[in-house]
């Protein structure tokens, strides 16, 4: 159960919602309530299947290219660093688009990738799925994943009561507050990745 917890929480943060729920809302401006209920659906099931791929396949990535796993967490650390300072500040990039012929095109390119799978999620779902030992340790870490993408999925999808509930404003305030929570789990990460590799 503390595996399910602590998977889920990771996840959760380092998938930067409210930021995600703050882009989703820019980018689905002129669009209708079912148009973002039907994105919020597809983006939910995009990053998924992604996600599950790069957890399954993490290890066999690590084994080929001949990267131990704490080196990537070192390096996975520094880019979800970099991505917590990006949210801390305010400018990290929202890839503002234009001419596309339906807004469910955004799917997959940007929400799902980079928006919410992101180079430091990717490096993080690595490191992750590299770190489970044994296939039962894999299935409850995968399900965390998946519950972690469907409680965002649920805040896509009625990110129209967010926005009057707190504000565009107040989803700003949050994603800062994610940013610092990102910044610690950033941290813990490398120094892990550091101690193991220095054998301290």
């Amino acid at each position: 159960m503390e595996l399910f917890f602590s998977t889920f929480l990771k996840m959760f943060f380092i998938m930067t919602p409210f930021f995600v729920v703050s882009v989703f809302l820019t980018l689905t401006d002129d669009a209708t309530i079912e148009e973002q209920h039907t994105l919020a659906l597809k983006v939910t099931r995009s990053v998924i299947i992604i996600s599950l791929i790069l957890l399954f396949f993490g290890s066999h990535i690590f084994s080929v290219l001949g990267i131990t796993l704490d080196a990537f967490r070192i390096g996975a650390g520094a880019l979800l660093f970099i991505t917590a300072v990006e949210l801390v500040r305010g400018d990290k990039e929202t890839k503002n688009i234009k001419n596309i012929s339906s807004v469910l095109d955004l799917a997959v390119v940007p929400l799902s990738v980079p928006i919410m799978i992101g180079p430091g999620t990717i490096g993080i779902l690595f490191v992750l799925g590299a770190s489970f030992k044994t296939l039962p340790d894999l299935l409850i870490g995968s399900l965390a994943m998946v519950c972690a993408v469907i409680v965002i999925g649920f805040m896509l999808y009625f990110s129209n009561i967010i926005k009057r509930a707190v504000g565009r404003q107040g989803l700003l305030i949050i994603s800062k507050f994610t940013g610092l929570f990102l910044a610690a789990l950033s941290a813990q990460i490398m120094f892990s990745g550091i101690k193991n590799f220095l054998n301290l």
